[in-house]
């Protein structure tokens, strides 16, 4: 027998993936208030839309592993409906179609007037900024352009969100504006390629000029960049960064791998001396610089001298801050053509190695810090800490700051002077002195 739900015409946002996608939940939940609807993000509702991954295996697997549960709910009554729209719905709307056909309706990136409109909302052209943001109080993320024009073989992103589109500078400085009035202090800004902004609105990369408005932008505290392209750098970012005390001393730039016969399979347009150049560069211009790196292991072809020579080159970067993924094989991609040539068992091998290099970098940095003071913002109350952030760190992936809560009561948000009195592989631990 159907059960009734209780929160009747309550939508439930879910947000899978990357912060694009937290990003573009937040634009679709403003709009569903802007329309007088009651929304919701992961709590109970009777109607639901999942913003879906399909960037590699593992995010394309749980994306459709929520899928099915919300229909397993909706069959046993405790939703009416289950809407579909991010990037695994972009890409594989047919087969989603044919494989889970009691899914209500699905859209694509670009398809948000018909999800409203399928919401019983209507798109409101008007609305520049109006996002209910999902981030702690104190950051949001600020999305600058949508799309990517690079060729890279191993990436499936330009097939789900198109060409690279910035967004004018005039509307990122209202929505920074409204974000800051709303009590936002940290913007994090991020596009699938940073340095491309602009070549498309202004003939040239402009996001130099960007950062020079927003830092005008009342309230605004810290600006950090994310997702940044090794070639075609606009060196004048750097000239902003050391001038302008809000732009954070933190570039996150994703350099994948350092061999030459792989970066040139992976259609990266750069060379291991070229790219080792660049990052000294950057330390040499802004000495105070963290950069945070992604590498890939296990892409076709790499055998073990290539893996060697990127396990040195870690050892001899000393990066402060470096992820590592494991190769996925996508369709309709340009290595998709290649063989899949390294076993999965290796490549975690390969990831775990690069991680375990990283981690006793990161623990001797981050003993250099003891005795050391940073201002902190306060993310969270965990345990019996309050959990914060140098500028150095950015939320989810970078270190954390712990700060015994028995001795001092912060507010999240809060700005606050911390000095270091110890220090592990990524936390650091500390007083507060001011």
């Amino acid at each position: 027998m159907r059960t009734k739900t209780t929160k009747k015409n309550r939508i439930n946002v879910i947000t899978l993936g990357c912060s694009k996608n937290v990003y573009d939940s937040e634009v679709l939940m403003g709009q569903l208030k802007a329309s007088g609807k009651d929304v919701v993000h992961e709590e109970e509702g009777n109607v639901v839309v999942i913003n879906t991954c399909g960037f590699i295996n593992n995010a394309k697997e749980e994306s459709v592993n929520t899928i099915l549960e919300y229909m397993k709910k909706k069959e046993e009554g405790d939703v009416d409906k289950v809407f579909v729209t991010g990037c695994l719905s972009e890409r594989y709307k047919p087969d989603l179609q044919k494989e889970i056909p009691n899914v209500d309706q699905y859209f694509g990136t670009t398809e948000l007037p018909g999800l409203l409109k399928a919401l019983g909302a209507d798109y409101k052209h008007e609305l520049i900024g109006e996002r209910l943001t999902t981030t702690p109080k104190n950051y949001a993320y600020l999305k600058i352009a949508e799309g990517c024009d690079r060729p890279c073989s191993f990436c499936a992103i330009p097939i789900m969100r198109g060409k690279h589109k910035s967004t004018p500078i005039e509307n990122l400085v209202t929505e920074a504006e409204k974000l800051a009035a709303s009590g936002v202090k940290e913007l994090i800004l991020i596009a699938q390629d940073l340095t491309y902004y602009g070549l498309d609105l202004y003939k040239k990369r402009n996001l130099a000029e960007l950062l020079e408005h927003l830092v005008k932008v009342e309230g605004i505290e810290w600006i950090r960049l994310h997702y940044a392209f090794p070639t075609g750098f606009p060196m004048d970012v750097l000239d902003v960064m050391n001038r302008e005390p809000k732009i954070c001393n933190y570039l996150d730039i994703p350099l994948q791998h350092i061999s030459d016969d792989l970066l040139k399979s992976m259609r990266r347009g750069t060379t291991k001396e070229k790219t080792t150049k660049l990052i000294k560069e950057f330390r040499a211009i802004v000495p105070e610089m963290t950069i945070r790196t992604t590498l890939i292991v296990g892409y076709p072809g790499e055998t073990e001298a290539h893996f060697e020579e990127l396990k040195q080159w870690v050892s001899d970067m000393r990066f402060e801050r470096l992820g590592c993924f494991t190769y996925s094989h996508e369709e309709n991609t340009h290595a998709y053509n290649l063989e899949d040539d390294v076993p999965e068992d290796v490549k975690m091998q390969r990831a775990n190695e690069i991680m375990e290099i990283q981690s006793q970098i990161s623990w001797e940095l981050n003993q250099a810090k003891i005795g050391q003071e940073f201002k902190v913002v306060i993310d969270r109350k965990e345990g019996n800490y309050f959990v914060g952030r140098t500028e150095y760190d950015s939320p989810d992936v970078d270190n954390e700051v712990l700060i015994d809560a028995s001795k001092v009561y912060l507010k999240t948000g809060e700005y606050t002077t911390v000095k270091v009195t110890e220090a592990e592989d990524f936390d650091l631990y500390g007083e507060v002195i001011a």
